[in-house]
Formats: structure tokens, sequence, C-alpha cells
């Protein structure tokens, strides 16, 4: 069995989680999210724990119990602490500004790009020159953050771009004649 799947996910206090056969909810402080079951999966709630057991021993079923726990793990927590994304700016004249739910970037180009975030994630600029991407869902969260760094990615020789806070870019050497 998964050594992910075997661990049973604990619900904190101040969240709710609802299943049936189709799909399995859950609520808290930050929103709701919901996420389909696989028929692969037996999920059991017991008292404040949520337990993930493949249906039988096929390697498919063993791969989808630790895949589901970890979905529902990450609902739970979004739900109750929320995820985080920090975006820097590198170059010169490179800025942000959160303007509600839309981000403009001045980024280089000869016109500035927004970006209209989705419902449930909200976008913060404390400077310029940082962007801090949060929600409740956590793949949302990342696929925004990426769509965000591909508008201009970092480049090799001056490292100039968008690039995530903890993200190391190796910058190459010039020609040299």
């Amino acid at each position: 069995m998964s050594r992910i799947g075997k661990m049973p996910v604990t619900v904190p206090a101040g969240v709710e989680v609802a299943m049936n056969s189709a799909e399995i909810s859950v609520k808290g402080s930050l929103g709701s999210l919901v996420v389909n079951q696989n028929t692969l999966v037996k999920v059991e709630n017991n008292a404040g724990t949520i337990s993930f057991v493949p249906v039988d021993e096929s390697r498919e079923a063993n791969a989808m119990s630790g895949t589901m726990r970890q979905l529902v793990n990450n609902m739970v927590q979004g739900v109750s602490k929320g995820f985080e994304k920090k975006l820097t700016l590198i170059g010169v004249g490179y800025k942000a500004a959160a303007q509600g739910a839309k981000l403009n970037l001045n980024v280089g180009y000869s016109h500035p790009v927004d970006i209209q975030m989705p419902a449930g994630i909200k976008v913060e600029t404390p400077t310029p020159t940082e962007v801090i991407i949060k929600g409740a869902d956590r793949q949302r969260v990342g696929q925004i953050a990426s769509e965000i760094r591909a508008v201009r990615p970092p480049e090799p020789y001056k490292g100039k771009g968008i690039r995530y806070s903890d993200e190391k870019v190796v910058i190459k050497e010039t020609k040299k004649k």
C-alpha cells in the first residue's frame, strides 16, 4: 500500500468534511472545496480522521489511494490555513500593482500586462517588486503563479524577469572574443 495513502488526514476544529458517493467537500474559514471520489479508493470518516483504503490490490488503486489522500489533505489545509506563492520582479523599471482582483505588470514591454484573478484567489503587492498570491486551492494558486511568471520568465544572462522568491537562476557567461 502507498506510504502516503496509509497516513490518515486529521481534520482540525472549524473544518467540516462532507462525503457522498460522488464527491468529498471540505468547508472552512477560507472557503469550500470539492473533489470527485475515485471508485478505486474507499474513504472512511472516523471522528475527525479520514482514512483512504484501496478497493483491491491493483497498482492503480494503490497509487490512487495516495493521490486522494494528498488531495483531501491539501483541501483541509487550504480551507484552514490557505496557500501562498511569492514572486519577485528583477529588472530596472519592473513593477507590479494589485488593483482589486487585477494585477498590473510593467515588465519591459511597450504596454502594461493586466492579469485578471479568478474567484478565490487574492493578490497582494507589498512592494512594487513583490507579488503574493493567496488562496485555498493549492493547484489554482500554483497555476496562477506559473502564468504570472510566464509573462516574463527569468533570462539566463542578466537574470531579469519574474521569478519565484526561492528560485535560483543560474547566470550564463557571455561569449568572449
